[in-house]
C-alpha cells in the first residue's frame, strides 16, 4: 500500500539536490535571517529522504529511471 502512495519517482541526483537544498534551507533559520521560513527546507528534505515526490505523484511525472 506504501508504494502505491508514495511510489519512487524521483532519480538519485534529483533526490542529492533535494537533500542539499533542504540542508541549506534549514540552515537558514538558524544562521542567516533567522526566520522560520528557512523550515520550508523540511519539504524537499522529506521528499529527497524518502525518494518520492507527491506532485510528480499527482502530474504523472518521474525522473526515476525506467524499471525492466
Amino acid at each position: 500500500m506504501f508504494a502505491k502512495l508514495l511510489p519512487t519517482n524521483e532519480a538519485t541526483l534529483d533526490r542529492a539536490v533535494r537533500v542539499v537544498l533542504g540542508l541549506v534551507l534549514i540552515a537558514l533559520a538558524f544562521v542567516g535571517p533567522k526566520t522560520p521560513w528557512g523550515f520550508v527546507g523540511l519539504v524537499p528534505l522529506f521528499t529527497g529522504a524518502i525518494g518520492s515526490c507527491p506532485l510528480y505523484t499527482v502530474f504523472g511525472f518521474s525522473t526515476a529511471p525506467k524499471q525492466a
